[in-house]
């Protein structure tokens, strides 16, 4: 019963960060293009992991995780008014690099499609 609480939990922050994203000043993160790729909560709801993507590649993301790491205190305060827990998680930033991966291999596909495509003709 209690990973059900968890998994909705992580839904709930992973929603709640996104829109608090907007609101962080620190040039690190308002500079790029971020997206909260998973949200995963322990448990007993202590720790939430923050996995953090960018589109400009995993250099922006790890920078851009150093700069959420600073605004941690406020991001956390946010989501507790925001969600109205009684213990609102510990926030850790992760760098990942799924969205520069899955645009490698949708760029992939399409030239192995357009390859078969000349192939054929």
């Amino acid at each position: 019963m209690a990973g059900h609480r968890a998994d909705r939990t992580a839904e709930d922050i992973m929603r709640e960060l996104t829109a608090i994203l907007r609101t962080v000043k620190d040039p690190r993160v308002s500079g790029t293009m971020l997206s909260i790729v998973r949200t995963e909560v322990t448990n007993d709801l202590s720790y939430a992991t923050v996995y953090i993507s960018s589109m400009d590649g995993m250099e922006a993301a790890k920078n851009a995780v150093k700069g959420l790491r600073s605004a941690a205190g406020y991001m956390r305060r946010e989501l507790g008014a925001a969600l109205k827990l009684r213990h609102v998680p510990e926030l850790r930033f992760v760098a990942d690099d799924s969205i520069a991966y899955s645009a490698h291999l949708s760029d992939t596909f399409r030239a192995l499609h357009k390859d078969d495509k000349e192939d054929a003709e």
